[in-house]
């Protein structure tokens, strides 16, 4: 596989891991208070409840939720935080901020520090204000949220669309009511956390295939329509399937043909989620099914999010008009939550006029020819570097495999230090053994950006060892270690050096201890008579 890490590091690695859980059970057991409970209650927290967050997460905690205090665009400034205390359990503000270029942001088109919209967002908040705080069925709904369904149904060649005011609300939220007892969810092993708590909130089945595999979701509904449901064996009242259009930690866009096909050939239905993919995959920005020439009408449901290519907040459904209506009532991200901020509403719109190229200007088109670009040579270059990088040409995520976890903490701290804020991620939002970087590239970088990037992470991947690429790594292993031997070699021959002269001049001037001399003088008096009869 091509993310499979080398067995070195593989060892070296579960062994990182080993050395942080014994040392922090150690420490648990000798230096840590326990804690008081009254015996009329149960214990509200236990201890390997919270022991990875304690011993192995607040180490390198400061390698994760940065505050920033700019707007998220090329370049952000990131608040600089310190340990409060030797136990690392929380961080203080320094008071100081550093100035980085952004290659954390899911700013894809660039919309986040974009002047041009501003000016109606904010005319938008001064008519409507700043919330409705209302739910969308009760005072949450204005002439713009109805406007942006209509615009977004439009967009992915749908009949109706609905608007929620949470990207993650759009799958936690949707997914229930869609899907209730009698139906089965079969889902991508390696999905959005979104899509896995829709699924366990509903009270539907779930069954999973391999990761992106038309072969093994072929098998898995073929054994579900072959022995239907659990003990009574009846047929799936529905059979839904949940993919991505670009897997946001792998970079990977989805096998969608093989995948619609084989739904098609079963009479499944399809859920894809499209929140990474929409606005900065495919010719025009309508995601990937246009990135493959899949029609509209072969996917039942798409989801998005306004949050990465739209520079806003919230989500959508684009579907069915009979679905939608069944989502108006049922879904609680329609009937509870608040509605999106007309501001961000007037956002979304103002970045969906763009795109579409609805404001009389290239502007969209621009941006999205400039993120496959940037993209792709951002790609090439940490290839040529010899990063191990996951995913595909075109996409805007960019995975390269730390794989350990000292090398996590290490990669990004030394990222920071040189202005360039990236994000790392370890287990267990990915698997043990595959920790990475991630990088996230968008239109509003220039090609001097990214160069001065790439020549940033040429000195940090040389000088955290992260350059697992088969033949550069072995030819940087072979170098340092050839490099490591010839200096032990030196220091070696230097310290003989030093011990011989040291040596010579111990035995030219050897001074006796007091004790030793009488000693010695005594000795020689006693034997005197002896030394006479055997003259020298």
């Amino acid at each position: 596989m091509q993310d499979d890490p080398p067995w070195t590091t593989a060892i070296i690695t579960l062994w990182n891991y080993a050395i942080l859980i014994v040392f922090g059970f150690v420490r648990d057991h000798l230096f840590r208070p326990r804690q008081r409970v009254s015996s009329d209650y149960a214990p509200l927290l236990q201890d390997w409840q919270d022991f990875y967050t304690r011993r192995l997460y607040n180490r390198i905690q400061d390698c994760f939720s940065r505050p920033i205090c700019s707007a998220p665009a090329a370049w952000v400034s990131v608040m600089n935080r310190d340990f409060d205390g030797c136990e690392c359990s929380r961080m203080i503000l320094s008071g100081s901020s550093l100035t980085c270029l952004n290659l954390s942001s899911y700013n894809y088109l660039g919309f986040a520090g974009d002047q041009d919209t501003r000016g109606d967002a904010i005319e938008a908040m001064r008519r409507l204000g700043v919330s409705q705080c209302s739910s969308r069925t009760e005072m949450g709904t204005t002439d713009l949220h109805l406007e942006l369904e209509n615009r977004v149904a439009r967009f992915m060649g749908k009949e109706a669309a609905i608007v929620v005011g949470m990207g993650f609300a759009s799958n936690s939220t949707v997914i229930p009511a869609l899907m209730d007892k009698g139906c089965l969810i079969i889902s991508d092993e390696l999905n959005h956390s979104s899509i896995v708590t829709g699924a366990r909130l509903s009270s539907a089945a779930v069954r999973v295939f391999k990761h992106n595999c038309h072969a093994s979701l072929e098998k898995v509904i073929r054994n579900a329509i072959a022995y239907g449901q659990p003990r009574s064996k009846r047929p799936w009242r529905k059979i839904m399937v949940f993919t991505e259009g670009l897997f946001s930690m792998e970079g990977e866009l989805c096998d969608l043909p093989r995948i619609v096909a084989v739904c098609k050939k079963y009479k499944v239905y399809l859920f894809v989620d499209e929140a990474h993919s929409i606005g900065a995959i495919g010719k025009s920005g309508r995601g990937i099914h246009e990135h493959y020439n899949v029609p509209p009408g072969d996917i039942t449901c798409f989801m998005g999010t306004f949050t990465k290519a739209f520079g806003s907040v919230g989500g959508y459904i684009a579907a069915s008009s009979a679905v939608i209506d069944l989502l108006r009532r049922k879904s609680i991200g329609n009937t509870s939550a608040c509605s999106m901020s007309p501001a961000c509403v007037q956002q979304a719109l103002m970045a969906l006029s763009m795109i579409q190229g609805e404001d009389g200007t290239t502007r969209g088109r621009d941006k999205m020819e400039k993120i496959k670009q940037n993209s792709n040579m951002f790609r090439h270059g940490l290839t040529q570097l010899g990063y191990q990088t996951l995913g595909d040409r075109d996409s805007p995520v960019i995975p390269c495999l730390l794989f350990q976890p000292a090398k996590l903490c290490a990669f990004s701290r030394a990222c920071l230090v040189r202005k360039l804020a990236v994000v790392v991620v370890g287990s267990p939002a990915t698997p043990l053994l595959k920790g990475r970087v991630r990088f996230c590239i968008s239109a509003e970088h220039t090609e001097e950006d990214l160069k001065s990037a790439l020549q940033v992470l040429d000195q940090v991947g040389d000088e955290v060892m992260v350059k697992y690429d088969r033949k550069t790594f072995k030819v940087t292993i072979y170098e340092k270690l050839m490099a490591f031997i010839m200096r032990l070699r030196s220091e070696m021959a230097r310290a003989f050096s030093i011990f011989r002269e040291c040596w010579v001049r111990k035995k030219e001037v050897r001074p006796l201890h007091p004790r030793t001399s009488r000693h010695a003088l005594h000795s020689r008096k006693a034997m005197s008579p002896f030394l006479a009869t055997y003259p020298p």
